[in-house]
């Protein structure tokens, strides 16, 4: 048994829920796929040959939109559940190019599929699960990974720096969360049952924002940055250094 197989994410009825209500649970994910998309036409579109890795890719969402900006790009999609890659696989139909690969982000294979170089490597929460030196290692592999001018994107959820930050932030989501279950056809769960889910669950291992900028710059990215931050929500990320 593996790590990931530990994890509510090898139960199918876990990983179906979230899918069903991200949109709740998740502050302002629309608005995160929307710079997604900007990020990779500002970036990656007029690059010749793209090639993409979406690292704990899900149902393939984050994979469907930049292939709706960009039919062209090929794209290797890794996930720990068979049922996500089911999804994927059924979301992105129709498209050529793709690849699956069944791999947890920390237990991924060094096969062929994953020697090759990516112009643009994205990750959707899933690097949380990560411990701290998980993440520090998963960062430097993600680096070797990159041709040389490509760029990293996670979209993730990070640890407040301090309690009274984490009280607000909590908040935030809270409201969030309120203002969408006021819509007709939303589940009776309450706001404060997610949020104590998301608190007790031990497969959550969030790093602070200033940790993970850290890391990625200890691993030799370059032009780090947090591109969007809504409370625990936020998308960060860099760019692999240029050789002359």
């Amino acid at each position: 048994m593996t790590e990931f197989d530990r994890t509510n994410w090898a139960r199918a009825e876990f990983g179906q829920r979230f899918i069903e209500e991200a949109d709740i649970y998740v502050v302002e994910r629309r608005r995160m796929l929307e710079i997604l998309g900007s990020f990779y036409r500002h970036f990656i579109k007029d690059k010749p040959g793209k090639k993409i890795l979406d690292l704990g890719c899900g149902d393939g969402i984050l994979t469907h939109e930049l292939l709706k900006i960009d039919s062209s790009l090929s794209a290797t999609l890794v996930d720990g559940s068979a049922e996500m890659l089911e999804r994927a696989e059924s979301r992105l139909k129709g498209f050529k190019g793709i690849n699956y690969v069944r791999a947890s982000v920390q237990e991924m294979p060094r096969d062929d599929i994953l020697r090759q170089k990516f112009d643009f490597i994205i990750s959707s929460l899933a690097i949380h699960h990560l411990s701290s030196g998980e993440k520090k290692e998963l960062f430097g592999r993600v680096y070797s990974m990159l041709s040389d001018g490509g760029y990293f994107l996670n979209i993730d959820v990070v640890l407040a720096p301090a309690p009274a930050l984490d009280g607000f932030y909590m908040r935030l989501w809270r409201e969030w969360i309120d203002e969408r279950k006021a819509s007709p056809g939303i589940t009776d769960e309450e706001p404060g049952d997610i949020i104590r889910r998301y608190k007790d669950n031990t497969d959550n291992k969030p790093d602070t924002l200033d940790y993970q900028v850290g890391a990625l710059k200890e691993a030799g990215f370059q032009d780090v940055d947090c591109y969007y931050k809504y409370g625990i929500f936020t998308i960060y990320g860099g760019r692999k250094s240029l050789r002359f």
